[in-house]
């Protein structure tokens, strides 16, 4: 599952930190990737995974 991406063309660094920092915010399981271009950051993708829990005393 990937969120959509922001544009981030022409932003400061500042502005790229809070973009990857949104993009960590509430993360449990999953990664954050980022794409770099001729020495600039082009995109920031968050895939996020959910693991699902067997109930206890069931297993497969």
């Amino acid at each position: 599952m990937s969120a959509p991406l922001r544009s981030i063309e022409g932003q400061d660094e500042a502005g790229i930190l809070r973009e990857i920092h949104s993009a960590l915010q509430g993360l449990r399981f999953g990664s954050v990737e980022i794409t770099v271009h001729n020495g600039q950051v082009v995109q920031i993708e968050r895939k996020e995974k959910f693991r699902l829990q067997q109930p206890h005393g069931k297993q497969s």
